[in-house]
């Protein structure tokens, strides 16, 4: 059985593995274009670039791509409360650093977390989540959140999210 430490290395690993696909996969592609339809090298670059830079733009700024596509707002301790205090206790009690905490206004009741690590992380929850639970609840929701965080799920997620987000824009 694989133990928390082996899980968190094998999404870390995975994250690079993702990238690195995803730059070969671009590059294939280009280059199969070029050989069908006589494309100059210069795409085969163009491709490279724009594939290397993707893939960093997403582990760099993936949780910020989400947060702006989902009109998300940051919370505060004033008008989150609940939100605001459940994360703080339960990222003590998790010894991991605070996250970012932001909220979209919608009915729905969901949450997700987003970052490329626990020094970069978000956790965004819902109006209609934190209108329909109660604290106790909360704690369950933001505490299933904060172990995405703490094993680098998010990081693997949101990777795949954008570069997939990526290549459908070309569809």
């Amino acid at each position: 059985m694989i133990n928390v430490y082996e899980r968190i290395d094998e999404n870390k690993r995975k994250s690079w593995l993702i990238m690195i696909l995803f730059v070969l996969f671009t590059v294939l592609v280009i280059w199969l274009f070029q050989g069908v339809l006589g494309f100059g090298r210069g795409w085969l670059i163009m491709a490279l670039v724009f594939s290397v830079a993707s893939s960093t733009g997403s582990y760099f700024y993936s949780d910020r791509i989400i947060l702006s596509l989902s009109k998300a707002r940051p919370a505060n301790r004033k008008t989150d409360f609940n939100f605001y205090t459940t994360v703080e206790n339960l990222s003590m009690a998790s010894q991991i650093p605070m996250p970012k905490l932001y909220v979209i206004d919608d009915s729905a009741p969901n949450a997700f977390a987003t970052g490329r690590d626990p020094k970069h992380a978000v956790v965004c929850a819902t109006t209609g989540l934190l209108d329909k639970l109660n604290r106790t609840e909360l704690e369950g929701v933001v505490a299933h959140e904060l172990t995405h965080i703490r094993n680098f799920d998010t990081r693997l997620m949101t990777i795949v999210t954008v570069l997939i987000g990526i290549i459908a824009l070309f569809n």
